[in-house]
């Protein structure tokens, strides 16, 4: 518990040594806003949460600390309510109401983070520091009190507002049904664990039309005899670029893992070790990007709010594509018909193959990215410091999810078709948004 509270005083720390420290300089600071997307994303990390679920606990999360911001600086930021689906009204500061919208900001965020999903209390601690911060460092009561009851209504605008996005449907739904026929999906070692979220394309999209609206074409019909077919030039090519890796590939491979909970097998010793989910990646792309285009709080919030919209439609318009053809991974295939000792470098997640998610939520991710700070913002990632990774730089967010999108031909987990096919599909979700949206004015 005491780890929460020394990452969320380090800014405290940073600024001049004096008494009575301005609370606006501890709140208005949007660099902690970023370390508050950063706690959220160590609880989902704590809780195994799946990339998929993942990707809604920080959209909605993000959507009510956009809210909030956009409520009290409205000749700057747009409302969301009624360009996101299914979203009609949100609750407005009363008049009169003496509130602080970037603290304000912070809680609704934590609120509806912790309740989207988890268990109830599970950024309590965190929510808790957030006020004695406010009490220590002069912040009104008048204000405390106005700005946390706002956040309160807004958060239960936007957790009412979730509830009818069909996850709780989905969650009592039919179990996938494996078919082992030639081609189609099995479960694949170490874990050999049930397809995970089956029924995510009847997940509501916040702004796409459908989970349908961009279908893929089909993938290569599957052939392991003719030489001359799609299907085996593509086999053939992730064994022979896999086969032959260099240290660099290696290491793009690793950066992009974002395995959420790997299960390692020595002997009889079985245990999970535990990185950012690929959603959860993109968010800590986002608090550096904004830290490096020196963004204020609520282009800060603005673009998180932004990004998380985008890994949660692209997620749906992927997992509706992945159920539909249902298809083998490469593990699967090349140990069966090819050869039997061959492993991926990463290890296979519990889903089918066509298309890549984690190409297709990083090219969305990418294009608000980019409409929010430019083609041109070079910046250096270092989300993988933590897990004994070293950082990479980039050029572009746009590279970046170009690197991404080889990363997993690299790992072993796609054929390359199907990273291309991805990347392109995530575009377009990406552009959707940009497109629909209208957030900063």
């Amino acid at each position: 518990m005491r780890r929460l509270f020394i990452k969320l005083t380090w800014l405290v720390i940073l600024l001049p040594a004096c008494q009575n420290i301005d609370y606006k300089k501890i709140f208005h600071n949007p660099a902690l806003y970023s370390s508050t997307v950063h706690e959220l994303n160590q609880v989902v990390m704590g809780n195994n949460f799946t990339p998929v679920v993942a990707s809604r606990n920080y959209s909605y999360a993000n959507i009510a600390g956009y809210e909030v911001i956009a409520a009290g600086y409205p000749k700057q930021y747009t409302s969301l309510v009624g360009q996101l689906n299914g979203l009609k009204k949100v609750a407005e500061p009363f008049a009169n109401e003496k509130i602080d919208y970037e603290y304000a900001s912070l809680l609704a965020f934590c609120k509806v983070g912790q309740a989207v999903t988890f268990p109830e209390g599970s950024m309590k601690y965190y929510i808790d520091s957030l006020h004695d911060l406010a009490v220590s460092h002069g912040m009104p009561g008048v204000v405390i009190s106005g700005s946390e009851d706002f956040a309160k209504r807004v958060s239960e605008s936007i957790i009412k507002w979730s509830k009818g996005d069909n996850y709780f449907k989905t969650r009592s739904a039919s179990k996938f049904s494996v078919k082992n026929m030639a081609g189609r999906w099995i479960p694949t070692p170490p874990s050999y664990a049930a397809a995970v979220e089956p029924h995510w394309q009847e997940i509501r999209p916040m702004v796409m039309d459908s989970a349908n609206q961009f279908a893929v074409l089909p993938p290569p019909d599957f052939n392991v005899t003719d030489k001359g077919s799609k299907y085996y030039a593509e086999v053939s090519y992730i064994i022979k670029a896999t086969g032959s890796l260099t240290p660099e590939q290696e290491q793009i491979a690793d950066f992009w893992d974002d395995n959420p909970g790997k299960l390692n097998v020595i002997g009889h010793v079985q245990y999970i070790t535990k990185k950012f989910s690929p959603p959860g990646h993109w968010m800590s792309i986002t608090g550096i990007a904004a830290g490096q285009a020196k963004a204020d709080f609520g282009t800060t919030v603005c673009a998180f709010a932004k990004t998380s919209i985008a890994l949660f439609d692209s997620f749906i318009q992927c997992w509706s594509a992945k159920y539909k053809y249902n298809t083998a991974r490469p593990e699967t295939v090349i140990n069966k018909f090819f050869n039997a000792d061959w492993r991926p470098r990463l290890q296979t997640p519990p889903f089918p193959e066509y298309t890549c998610g984690h190409s297709t939520i990083s090219a969305s991710a990418a294009e608000a990215l980019t409409s929010m700070f430019g083609d041109k913002l070079a910046f250096k990632d270092t989300s993988e410091l933590e897990f004994g990774i070293k950082s990479r730089s980039f050029p572009s967010f746009r590279a970046a999810a170009a690197e991404n999108n080889w990363a997993r031909f690299y790992g072993g987990l796609h054929f390359h078709n199907s990273c291309i096919v991805a990347n392109e599909a995530g575009k377009k979700v990406g552009d959707l948004i940009v497109m629909r949206l209208r957030m900063k004015k």
